[in-house]
């Protein structure tokens, strides 16, 4: 039996996406063609932009589709018409690279050791040029959420634009472009059981955007380029699902974790995720440990080359570094069971029981 506990890195796709890529993939028109064949492409594709739109409350042309969300990322920060940045210290690498990359000036928001960004020190920050202040709406490693509101209050108070990253937010907890207030929002599909290769850049109306890729006038001309029909159509089909709900299986799973540390633990954290570390375990070892065991669980700190790096993350939340290098990350998902948290909870207490008996000879 193998247990899939990665799902902040990549759910296991849908059957609704599947079926709306195969769909897809009979149609031959490209969306910008005038003829018969042209239309029904460009139907799918402003079907599947309804249907995202939809799960965010707001309206289609405010949709821009990209090949996923480090791309989105790469035009909210790259393309936005500020002068500075000012980004959290817990960001995605998509966000904290394209700033560095962005040619602007850029400062980093401090976090507390629970992972919440510092609105004292982004008050402080704030005066100056033309700023987009960057904060993502539920931090990959820890699933920490942050008080996007009061953000939005702040940097409105100063003329400033917000980007939030939500691509580990949507279908786990209520997404509203509205409500919280921001200019810029990135999604991903491949988070919520959609396929790889599907992202949005959600641009609040108005708000006009230098691209990243010159061309054609697709996207209303924010992102030249043919889109990818058959993953946006899977996007589309999974936009407006939910995750079940999982937080009791996350409650079960981290009720054996006695001994451990729970990372964000006393803060509003997403029903999914679990970060955990146990002093004096290492976390390859442990990866290694649960794979053997059927199990597929992530660092919270896996890098691009699949090895496990530093964490940032907790760096930037003062986490020792002999206890970030033991850390751990559960992420549940739309298909996972009771069963599945009943695996991990096998194997973990082997595993533990093993580390005891090394620590005790």
């Amino acid at each position: 039996m193998r247990t899939y506990l990665d799902h902040n890195a990549s759910s296991t796709l849908r059957s609704q996406a599947k079926a709306a890529m195969i769909a897809a993939m009979d149609v031959t028109g490209n969306a910008s063609s005038v003829h018969a064949e042209g239309r029904m492409a460009r139907k799918l594709l402003d079907d599947a932009r309804e249907q995202v739109a939809r799960a965010i409350g707001v309206i289609a042309p405010m949709v821009v589709f990209t090949g996923g969300g480090s791309e989105a990322n790469n035009l909210a920060l790259k393309g936005a018409p500020v002068e500075r940045l000012i980004v959290s210290a817990i960001e995605h690498p998509s966000v904290l690279e394209a700033a560095k990359a962005s040619g602007k000036a850029v400062e980093i928001l401090p976090v507390d050791a629970n992972g919440i960004v510092d609105l004292a020190a982004l008050e402080r920050l704030l005066p100056g040029r033309r700023t987009l202040v960057s904060v993502m709406l539920a931090n990959n490693e820890t699933g920490v959420i942050q008080p996007l509101r009061e953000i939005v209050a702040l940097a409105q108070a100063h003329g400033a634009l917000v980007h939030t990253d939500a691509v580990q937010a949507l279908g786990k907890i209520p997404v509203n472009f509205g409500l919280l207030g921001v200019d810029l929002m990135t999604l991903s599909a491949h988070k919520l059981g959609g396929p790889v290769g599907a992202g949005a850049l959600v641009v609040r109306d108005g708000l006009a955007l230098e691209p990243l890729i010159h061309g054609g006038g697709q996207e209303l001309r924010r992102r030249a380029g043919t889109e990818n029909l058959a993953a946006i159509a899977g996007f589309g089909a999974v936009a407006n699902e939910k995750l079940n709900a999982v937080k009791d299986l996350r409650d079960k799973l981290e009720s054996s974790l006695e001994g451990a540390i729970i990372f964000g633990a006393d803060v509003a954290r997403l029903p999914n995720t679990t970060c955990f570390a146990m002093p004096g375990m290492n976390a390859e070892t442990l990866l290694m440990g649960f794979d053997l065991e059927g199990i597929a669980a992530s660092s919270g700190s896996a890098c691009s080359s699949g090895k496990v790096a530093k964490s940032h993350v907790l760096a930037a939340m003062g986490v020792a570094p002999e206890i970030s290098r033991g850390a751990i990350r559960v992420s549940l998902g739309w298909d996972t069971t009771s069963a599945h948290i009943e695996h991990f909870t096998a194997a973990w207490r082997k595993m533990l029981a093993r580390h005891k008996a090394r620590a005790a000879a």
